[in-house]
């Protein structure tokens, strides 16, 4: 993305002829993988046609994004555009009315706060993209616009719920995008498309104007950021965004920042959350990056999360406070999605059948870890919910007192999730997975995500080191993962796949967090991902 700007700025390219490859690259990816859903090219040329004007007259760019072609997740409202999200019953209801008074209006079309930031800057937006029914699960699939694929290998999923984003983004179909993540939606995409992310933590950039089917829920707070090809796009998207206040006055004040880091780093590194033990491939990940900041000077220690199983059950807890029923009340004639059976089921459970069946985990199967997860997943009343709040306030509390205060570290590396991705239909049984990510959510910290390597079957295959060695997690998941006539992960079929890791920083410390990225970007040196990747493996692939 800061390379279009400067092509254009010296008078090499015009933001028109940016859009047309992007717009050509994006059908392109869009045959491959179904990413897109409503396509707005006659208002990108629009827009790049004004700012070639603006341009010609004046000789100077609109701003750090002028040219730069920029796709966002089906939530975001433009009005006259659908923010439909998969529902049926929010089908060819455009927009009528923007998040924030002080809007921007470019033809017929008028915007939320953050696409307003963008256009300002000189940014082209052009096309959203795909999300999984409801955007609680992470197979980006629904009824209406159908399933999103990975664009390495169709038999598995981009992931969630950014997924749309994910895809278009490897496939250079977008130069940068904006996806929103509330349990690991901008960092499992990312991940399973071996593509770039950015969460802040809530307050840094706003999220007015996206829709969602539960306004009004705060108990875990959704923040949007950034996805591309590389940190310093998203750094470009960060300084534009930071601070910028929205029709809900709830970011804080707090522009992007410019910081020195210091010539050695203290990080933190683990491979197993305890609750789902990381694949060979994921640890391989984590520990190649270790050893790469290592050899440039940085301290490496490995740690252990503290109970990581009680962030995933506080986020369970709340997240499915009301059985669904707010979330689930939009399906309206649509069928559910069958990645959503599990994550909805607990509430549905009667108190006897739920609590037998955690019984039976536990005390049959020895699965403590899971039977836990069926028990707070229920209908629970106004105390209960606050109950979970504090619960909430105190691990927070507890984990920056170790991580930062004790441990002192500047940063936390962890697999993205235990896999390096799922295969269509995963998500059905093992939604659980998304405890990797969700503990951040649930400490409301900034973490990125980026790709390290790709699975290679001869040094990712299951050993009796990894089988017998510590942090195994939830065996009945543990099983379904890696055992069994059919187990999920498999390196030989995910041959090639990315590997990405996620970088995790204290709260408020967003700049530094995208810094580390930068320190650990440079430290891993060229490996083939960023802009033009994707044509080059398919090309390796097919010779």
């Amino acid at each position: 993305a800061s390379e279009i700007v400067q092509r254009i700025e010296k008078g090499e390219w015009t933001a028109s002829e940016v859009l047309e490859a992007f717009i050509a690259r994006s059908v392109f990816a869009h045959e491959k993988t179904n990413c897109l859903t409503e396509v707005m090219f006659d208002w990108g040329r629009q827009q790049a046609k004004e700012l070639d004007e603006e341009f010609k007259a004046t000789g100077k760019i609109r701003g750090p994004l002028h040219g730069v072609p920029v796709s966002i997740k089906d939530q975001f409202d433009i009005v006259g555009v659908d923010s439909c999200i998969g529902f049926s019953q929010w089908a060819n209801k455009p927009a009528t009315t923007n998040a924030d008074v002080r809007i921007l209006s470019i033809s017929s079309y008028s915007v939320f706060q953050l696409v307003k930031q963008l256009l300002a800057a000189g940014a082209l937006i052009y096309v959203k993209t795909n999300v999984p029914q409801t955007m609680l699960a992470f197979e980006c699939s629904n009824p209406v616009w159908g399933r999103t694929t990975n664009p390495w290998n169709d038999k598995y999923t981009c992931g969630g719920s950014s997924g749309g984003e994910g895809a278009l983004l490897a496939m250079d179909g977008s130069a940068l995008g904006i996806g929103s993540d509330i349990g690991g939606s901008l960092r499992i995409p990312a991940a399973y498309c071996g593509i770039y992310s950015f969460k802040p933590g809530s307050g840094r950039i706003s999220y007015a104007g996206a829709r969602g089917p539960t306004p009004g829920f705060e108990g875990i707070r959704t923040a949007a950021g950034p996805m591309g090809r590389s940190v310093q796009d998203l750094k470009l998207l960060a300084r534009v965004s930071f601070g910028v206040q929205g029709a809900n006055h709830d970011i804080a004040p707090l522009p992007y920042r410019q910081l020195k880091l210091a010539s050695k780093l203290r990080f933190g590194y683990y491979t197993s959350d305890d609750y789902i033990k990381a694949s060979p491939a994921c640890k391989r990940a984590v520990l190649e990056t270790v050893e790469a900041l290592r050899r440039e000077g940085h301290e490496c220690v490995e740690i252990k999360l503290p109970n990581a199983n009680i962030p995933f059950n506080i986020f369970g807890g709340l997240v499915s406070a009301d059985g669904y029923k707010k979330m689930l009340s939009h399906l309206g004639p649509d069928p559910k999605e069958n990645a959503l059976f599990l994550i909805t089921l607990g509430p549905k459970l009667n108190w006897a059948i739920r609590s037998a069946a955690a019984w039976l985990i536990e005390r049959i199967w020895g699965d403590k870890l899971f039977a836990d997860t069926i028990r707070v997943s229920r209908v629970k009343p106004v105390h209960e919910y606050a109950e979970l709040v504090a619960q909430r306030n105190e691990y927070a509390k507890s984990f920056y007192q170790l991580m930062w205060d004790e441990l002192k570290l500047d940063g936390i590396i962890a697999p993205v999730q235990a896999v390096p991705q799922l295969p269509h239909g995963g998500c059905d049984n093992f939604a659980v997975m998304a405890a990797s990510t969700v503990i951040y959510n649930t400490l409301d910290l900034p973490a990125g995500c980026l790709p390290v390597t790709r699975v290679d079957p001869l040094k990712d295959q299951l050993t009796d080191e990894w089988t017998t060695g510590p942090g195994l997690g939830s065996p009945i998941i543990e099983a379904g993962l890696y055992r069994g006539k059919n187990p999920i992960y498999d390196p030989v079929a995910a041959r090639g796949m990315p590997v990405n890791i996620q970088i995790v920083g204290k709260k408020w410390e967003e700049e530094k967090v995208l810094a580390m990225m930068t320190v650990i970007d440079q430290a891993l040196g060229e490996r083939d991902f960023g802009p033009g990747a994707w044509d080059k493996y398919m090309e390796k692939k097919q010779k």
